[in-house]
Parts: C-alpha cells; sequence; structure tokens
C-alpha cells in the first residue's frame, strides 16, 4: 500500500479507503445492505492488514447502522486507523433534521460520534449542499466542532466548485481552518468533475476522495449488452444515472483489452487510472461481497504504462462545454512557457 497526503494537509491517507457504505442488512431506499458484523470485522482487519488506514461511512448509511458496524468491528484498534463520515441528509421527520446548518451538524456529529464509539472524527465531509443556510453559518459550525476537538479535519462532497471555492475563500477570511478533501464521484464513466472542480481543487489543495470508481460495479465488466441486470448487481435496483450505458459498454470492451495485458481484472484497471491523477488522493472501495475486494486492493500495486493511460484517456474524453472551449483560444506562447 502506497501513502499520499490529503489535499494541502499534514494528514496522511492510504490510496484506497474503505468504503462502509453497504455495511448493514437489509434495503432502504433500494440500496442493498449485505455485509453484517461478522462480515465487517474480517473485513476490517484484512484492510489493516494490507495497509489501509482510512475508513469511510455516514450518518445516513442505513440509518447509522454502518457507523455502528464500523465502530464495533474497530475496537481497540480505533487509533490505528483514521475515520472519514459525513452529514448532511435527513435524518428526522422534524422539518429541521436535515442539511448543513449550525444546529444539524453538530447534533449529527454527536450522534456520528456516539455509533462510532468514539470520541473524535479525523475527516468529516458534508454530504451534500442544502438550498437554504448561510455559507458563514455552516463555517461557524465546523470551526467550532473542530476547536472542541470533536472532528480534525473537515470537507465537502458532491459540491459545485464555485460554491466550495466561495467558502474557502470564506474560511480565509474569517481565519477559520480550511478544508482538505473533497469527497466527489469521478471514474472513467464520469470526468465532469474536470471540467470545473479539479482545476479549483488543484488550485486551493483540496485532496479529492473518489466515490464509485467502479460506477456502481459497471467497471468490473459484469454488465454486458446480453445480459445488463446480472443477478444482485447494485444497478438493478439503485441508479443515480451518471453515465451513458450503451457508450459505456464500448469502454468496458477496452477496459477488459487491457486489463488482459496485464493479467488482471478491469476493475484493477480503472483504479489504478483514478490513482495517476493528481487530484486524487484517495480512492474508496466498496464492496457487496468478500470475494471482490483482491481486485479492488491490487489497483493500488498496478502502474499503468503511459500510453495505456492515454488510451483511456482518449476514449473517456468527456465532451468540452463553454466556457472551457476558449481554453483552446489561449495564447500558444504563453502556453509553452507555462512551468507551475
Amino acid at each position: 500500500m502506497k501513502y499520499k497526503q490529503l489535499g494541502n494537509s499534514g494528514l496522511i491517507v492510504s490510496e484506497l479507503t474503505f468504503g462502509c457504505m453497504l455495511f448493514g442488512e437489509g434495503d432502504y431506499y433500494g440500496m442493498k445492505y449485505t455485509i453484517n458484523q461478522a462480515k465487517a470485522n474480517d473485513l476490517v482487519a484484512e484492510s489493516i492488514e494490507k495497509g489501509i488506514n482510512i475508513f469511510d461511512t455516514a450518518d445516513m448509511y442505513n440509518n447509522g447502522v454502518s457507523e455502528e458496524i464500523l465502530g464495533k468491528a474497530l475496537g481497540n484498534r480505533r487509533k490505528e486507523v483514521l475515520i472519514s463520515t459525513k452529514t448532511s441528509f435527513r435524518a428526522g421527520n422534524q422539518a429541521f433534521n436535515a442539511g448543513i446548518n449550525y444546529k444539524h451538524i453538530v447534533e449529527q456529529v454527536q450522534g456520528s460520534l456516539q455509533r462510532l464509539g468514539t470520541d473524535y472524527i479525523d475527516v468529516l465531509l458534508l454530504h451534500n449542499d442544502d438550498p437554504i443556510t448561510p455559507i458563514d453559518e455552516t463555517l461557524r459550525a465546523i470551526e467550532q466542532i473542530q476547536q472542541r476537538g470533536m472532528v480534525r479535519y473537515a470537507g465537502i462532497s458532491n459540491f459545485s466548485a464555485w460554491k466550495t471555492a466561495t467558502m474557502l475563500q470564506r474560511q480565509k477570511d474569517l481565519h477559520y481552518a480550511p478544508f482538505v478533501a473533497s469527497q466527489m464521484h469521478y471514474s472513467l464513466l464520469n470526468r465532469e468533475v474536470e471540467a470545473e472542480f479539479v482545476p479549483m481543487s488543484l488550485h486551493h489543495g483540496l485532496g479529492m476522495m473518489v466515490w464509485s470508481p467502479l460506477s456502481s460495479g459497471f467497471l468490473t465488466g459484469k454488465y454486458t449488452r446480453e445480459n445488463p441486470e446480472p443477478a444482485d448487481a447494485r444497478l438493478n435496483t439503485f441508479d443515480l444515472g451518471l453515465f451513458d450505458r450503451n457508450w459505456a459498454y464500448g469502454v468496458v470492451d477496452k477496459l477488459k483489452e487491457i486489463a488482459q495485458k496485464y493479467e488482471t481484472a478491469p476493475a484493477t484497471v480503472a483504479i489504478a487510472w483514478l490513482l495517476s491523477k493528481k487530484v486524487v488522493s484517495t480512492v474508496l472501495v466498496g464492496i457487496s461481497k468478500p470475494e471482490q475486494f483482491p481486485a479492488n486492493l491490487a489497483g493500488a500495486d498496478l502502474v499503468l504504462a503511459p500510453e495505456d493511460l492515454a488510451l483511456l484517456d482518449e476514449i473517456t474524453a468527456p465532451t468540452v462545454r463553454y466556457p472551457n472551449t476558449f481554453a483552446n483560444l489561449q495564447d500558444p506562447i504563453l502556453k509553452v512557457a507555462k512551468s507551475w
């Protein structure tokens, strides 16, 4: 396992983060929870043995059960690892029990601490924006829970680039500790973050923690034109519509060819491609079955040849939209002169 700096912070994280979204049992809004406490205990122990030092969860995963299972699985090894959790989504029937307002953030962090069985959270991420809370109110809550020692580092997840940049500037204005991380969707099948979010992150020093690097398992190759709904597959019941399937089959065909060249799995290649990106600090690997784990772990060891990285970049290149199209019209002499 290799390790990277989390954004522009002093925190070092493993290139792979174990995602605990599927910890629990049952069905929640179409999401199938398949990892009970016994399986979680084994997976957490194996992850630590393989060098993974960060585990990611959220207060809303299976109504908090994910946090409870993770806390029990870590037990007295809690201080050997880092815990990342998230808050924002609705946590109760009362109108105010959602969002990134002061009340919700503080109360949900207190609840997460109890469920995790710990007295601090290493990385807290705002799981989603909300339409009404003033930026300064959100940032005041984050600063105060950090000052109280409840949270060590903070960041955002699923935010727009402009909102994130604005929040970072307000933290600077108010002399608050800045966000150091983002948790965003990024994969060969969806590279939309490259247009605005990635350049903003590199400018401000935000380390990306990538969620769904395999596009809900599509990049494993188990979904095919002949069998678009394989048994027990996540996209059968929980599909966020993040990519075009008809186009994606062609990408997977090429991914399989490259995987065969390295005598590895398509999932391994997809993760290795992500880890080649400068903005990526760590990639979340979340599995529904323990037998999926080895291919995910291998992604941290595989180094793809430049020509294979270039090929994957080329066949998955996103459409460039205005105003980014004007980057092609920037002065060529200045482009060549650029050194940093």
